[in-house]
């Protein structure tokens, strides 16, 4: 594996990192931009600290709804700031509306994982107010079936897997963009 380095090639446009919770958008894209060398946002990060409330707390008070809302503006914010790579809420790519936006400004990248991977990864959070259910398992099992079609519309799509390391990730996102011609080689 080729380490980047100061002299890495740049992304061309957005590389937009859409998937269920807990398939390792936040941790593969900090290690992908730093890898790239190019600004990691992430839309959740962002609503957070604009509203200075939890993503529960916005939930509670405000609805689904409110908050879909937020993440649209948000995600239209943080594709026009240029090229970098941008990790988005498990609920992102569900609306036509942000689809169209990425693929207009850069590219979706799935991070597609098996129920029992997601399930490993968020079980034990509380930050997950979707899953505040009476059998969140089922309610995980449910959001995937559901959601699947919407992320299969992504243009990239990159298999985890419960042995892979956030770097295996992030080499095997990379490798997606560069057979996608998506990297620019700096000069």
């Amino acid at each position: 594996m080729v380490e980047l380095g100061e002299d890495a090639p740049g992304l061309r446009a957005p590389v937009v990192l859409v998937g269920m919770m807990g398939c390792g958008k936040t941790a593969v894209g900090t290690a992908l931009a730093q890898r790239l060398g190019v600004p990691f946002r992430d839309t959740d990060e962002a609503i957070v600290a604009a509203s200075r409330m939890t993503i529960p707390e916005i939930f509670e008070r405000d609805g689904e709804r409110f908050f879909r809302d937020r993440e649209t503006e948000v995600l239209r914010r943080l594709l026009a700031a240029g090229p970098g790579v941008v990790s988005t809420g498990g609920g992102v790519f569900l609306r036509p509306e942000n689809r169209a936006a990425i693929a207009e400004a850069g590219t979706a990248v799935w991070l597609r994982a098996e129920l029992d991977l997601l399930w490993s990864r968020v079980r034990h959070k509380t930050t997950r107010p979707l899953l505040m259910t009476d059998d969140p398992r089922a309610t995980l099992a449910r959001l995937l079936r559901e959601r699947g079609p919407s992320y299969a519309e992504a243009p990239l799509v990159v298999d985890a897997d419960p042995a892979y390391t956030v770097a295996d990730m992030v080499s095997r996102v990379i490798d997606t963009l560069r057979g996608a011609d998506l990297i620019a080689e700096r000069a």
